[in-house]
Order: C-alpha cells, then structure tokens, then sequence
C-alpha cells in the first residue's frame, strides 16, 4: 500500500453513554485526519458478554468487531475512566478481539490509546491498563505522543465540537503521528 492510497482506521469508544467525550473526541479526531483515511467506530454496545462457552458458535457482533479489527490499517481506543481503570464495555470488546485462543484479531496491529474525562486525571490510569492488555495480545501501540483529555466539560462548546485551541493542536499532532506510524506497517504488508 502506498502513502497515496485510500486507509481504513477504527474507532472504539469506551463510553456507551449519548453525550460521550470519548464520541466527541472521535469526531473531531476524525476531522482533522486526511481524506485518505476512512475512519469510523465499531459499535461496542450490543456485544453480549463474553462467555467461552459461546465460542463455538460466535455471535455476530462479536464476528462483526473481529472482522472490522482484522480488516483496519489501524486502530484507535477511545477510553474514559471509572474507578481508576477502563470501563466493563471495553475490557468485554478485548476479550471477544482476542478470542477464542490463538486467533486473536489485534496481534501486529497498528493501535493508538486516547480518553477524555471532566477529571483532571485525563484518562492516564486506564489508558495505562488498556495498554497493558493490548500489549500482551501483542498489538503494536503508538507511545508517543500521549493524549490525555481532562476538564473535558470546559473543551467541547453544547454542539459538542471541540472548542480549545491547544487540545485541538496537540489532537492534530496526534493524528498525524499515528497516521505515519501506520505507514511503517502498510509497507510490511
């Protein structure tokens, strides 16, 4: 694949929740990437609970995240913060991308970690556990820049459009970043 050719990204949220800053963050992370980059979320919010004993015959949603996992160019998270750690529908999304054993969908992947919370902690203590699964199911994490969104209440406008000019910057550097990290794997492929 060449820098000029059209690249899919995912995204999953972390947050089920309508007015979600982690959503908000998606969709001004998504306007500030290239036309080359098609990037959309993967709906987390209908996956049943992961059972083992449903592995035999996989459930839909759950084919359906592994799929679009497998397909992606790369892969962005999107995590807020509950009690100092990732939210339960997140960590079930993980265990269905890594299921069932030794067909894990997220090894040599290109993945990025971000969150945003009205707390001036800005997602650091989840997106470290995040990243802990996501490194040993060996997916290929992008480590710097970090991007932690605190006070996110005072960054977005009611429209839910990202209003502050510094977080919109460091958002872009982000982007950017991560879209020439994911050039090193294309060529790989």
């Amino acid at each position: 694949m060449t820098n000029n050719m059209k690249k899919s990204f995912i995204a999953i949220i972390g947050s089920l929740r309508k007015g979600s800053y982690n959503r908000m963050l998606y969709e001004a992370a998504k306007k500030l990437l290239p036309e080359k980059i098609d990037f959309k979320e993967i709906p987390i919010k209908n996956l049943p609970l992961y059972n083992q004993d449903l592995e035999e015959n996989f459930p839909k949603e759950a084919r359906e995240l592994k799929d679009s996992v497998k397909k992606a160019d790369g892969i962005i998270f999107f995590t807020p913060e509950f009690n100092r750690t990732i939210p339960a529908p997140l960590k079930n999304a993980i265990d269905w991308i890594s299921r069932p054993y030794g067909k894990n969908s997220i090894a040599g992947k290109p993945v990025y970690v971000m969150g945003a919370t009205v707390g001036g902690v800005g997602t650091a203590l989840s997106q470290y556990n995040l990243k802990q699964a996501l490194l040993y199911l060996d997916a290929n994490i992008l480590g710097q820049p970090e991007f932690y969104l605190s006070m996110a209440g005072q960054k977005f406008n009611t429209n839910g459009e990202l209003t502050d000019e510094l977080t919109k910057n460091h958002l872009k550097q982000a982007m950017e970043r991560f879209v020439s990290y994911t050039d090193q794997f294309s060529l790989i492929k």
